[in-house]
């Protein structure tokens, strides 16, 4: 009883104050997006087309071409048979049970969103690992977008850009982006202060420090923020659906609203499989990665 009286004595704030307040800042949102909201629109014609034209690309390219570039893109990654079988089987087994295209639609936007997380991400997560100040400020702003539920801030990207790939594709970067940025600053702290002494008693600047000394030893701390940035695109697959985004998640998506099991797993499984390749890939890559600086320690 106590603590009952307690809560219903604590000030809140009046009702129609919180009302106006709400109804104030819809209205600036929605004045913002009718005034500038073509403008940026515009902005992202040229990914938008990207986009479209690497879509595209890949329904039109033969399938075997497609599994050809993929397992060979993961053999030299792992120098792994296994890994390259298992890329062959998961491909052969998507093609099979009717899910290539929407494979190839899903693998389009994945493939534009890491590379444009590892493009943007990199560069802040170099910023704020030479910079104290800088991690500071960002990394409050990385707690937001990690925690964030995805459905909160896809109301204002879908309210200024409406509802497409751009839409759904910045919804994705800003859920994904956090760990490759984190584990860039993690991996070029944890570069050993005498290497640096050395580099710097050998010369070097700091551009040549960084490019040639902190970057390559930080490299399989970096390939984990990648390899968790490609796990959280594809986790973002099936919310992406809701805003117009094509691929495996609206299969998914279907086989919820329309109770169809047997849709929704198969789509699913796709989903997993392509996790997997990805993961095995970036993994590989970060292993063969550390042998190689083993071995010119």
């Amino acid at each position: 009883m106590a603590e009952s009286s307690w809560i219903n004595e604590f000030p809140a704030m009046d009702r129609g104050t919180l009302r106006d307040i709400r109804k104030a800042l819809d209205e600036s949102y929605r004045s913002f997006s009718r005034e500038y909201g073509d403008t940026i629109e515009s902005f992202f014609d040229p990914l938008l087309s990207f986009l479209v034209w690497f879509e595209k690309l890949l329904l039109a390219t033969p399938w075997w071409l497609v599994v050809i570039i993929v397992t060979v893109l993961a053999f030299l990654a792992g120098r792994s048979w296994k890994l390259c079988l298992g890329v062959v089987v998961s491909f052969l087994a998507i093609g099979y049970f009717g899910m290539w295209e929407d494979t190839m639609r899903t693998l389009s936007i994945i493939t534009v969103c890491t590379l444009l997380a590892i493009g943007i991400g990199i560069p802040i997560g170099i910023l704020m690992a030479r910079s104290n100040r800088a991690q500071n400020i960002i990394t409050p702003l990385l707690d937001v977008m990690q925690t964030m539920p995805a459905f909160v801030y896809l109301i204002p990207v879908v309210m200024l850009l409406g509802i497409g790939k751009i839409p759904g594709l910045i919804a994705v970067i800003i859920y994904a982006i956090p760990p490759v940025i984190r584990l860039t600053n993690l991996g070029i702290r944890l570069v050993d202060k005498e290497v640096l002494e050395a580099a710097t008693a050998y010369g070097a600047n700091k551009t040549q420090r960084l490019i040639g000394v902190q970057l390559p030893l930080a490299m399989p701390t970096i390939m984990a923020g990648v390899n968790q940035t490609i796990m959280m695109a594809l986790s973002m697959v099936v919310i992406a659906s809701m805003i117009g985004v094509k691929g495996l998640g609206q299969p998914v998506l279907k086989s919820i609203t329309n109770q169809y099991f047997a849709l929704g797993l198969l789509n699913g499984l796709a989903i997993v499989a392509l996790a997997i390749i990805f993961d095995r890939i970036s993994q590989a890559y970060a292993k063969r990665t550390q042998e190689h600086l083993g071995g010119h320690s």
